[in-house]
């Protein structure tokens, strides 16, 4: 009767998944995929534009595929308008596929640390139960602890964006 049983076509077993599947499509079905690759530049912005742009600039938020940019002084944004085509090429080349469509750019006060807005939001949120146990209920098959970690750190770290993009009316 075993024997039956495995050589129905339907019963057979699958060949199992890399983690990095499941986690796309577990990005994919929560609609984080996009989210999470476009905020990724954030963290790496010095290396995506180098040194001298960085420490003029910072990127704020993103929304409807438009990278909002700070920058430091009137001359700089007269300068980036000249460089967005390749400041465009750059940001889509590190994120592999053109999720960013267009900057813009507002003269704003740039941090010394240039550290973006969204990491000071983070600290300052708080998310509630009901998002702790949804984001806990979606990790809790993933058997790696690194792994598991660092999964938690990105459902965190969005939920609270999309929280305070929600209090101050910036939903895309």
């Amino acid at each position: 009767m075993l024997y039956a049983l495995c050589s129905m076509p339907h019963l057979t077993m699958k060949k199992p998944q890399s983690i990095r599947s499941i986690l796309e499509q577990t990005f994919k079905g929560l609609e984080l995929d996009v989210p999470i690759r476009t905020y990724s530049i954030f963290s790496a912005w010095k290396e995506i534009v180098g040194e001298a742009i960085a420490q003029q600039t910072q990127p704020r938020t993103i929304r409807n595929r438009i990278l909002f940019m700070d920058v430091s002084h009137s001359t700089w944004m007269q300068q980036l308008q000249f460089l967005k085509p390749t400041l465009l090429e750059k940001i889509n080349g590190f994120l592999g596929e053109p999720l960013i469509e267009d900057i813009r750019f507002k003269v704003g006060k740039i941090p010394q640390t240039n550290t973006p807005k969204v990491r000071k939001l983070e600290r300052e949120e708080r998310l509630d139960r009901k998002t702790m146990d949804r984001i806990e209920q979606l990790i809790e098959n993933i058997n790696d602890m690194e792994l598991k970690r660092r999964f938690r750190e990105i459902l965190i770290k969005n939920a609270k964006v999309e929280r305070s993009r929600k209090k101050s009316g910036q939903e895309s």
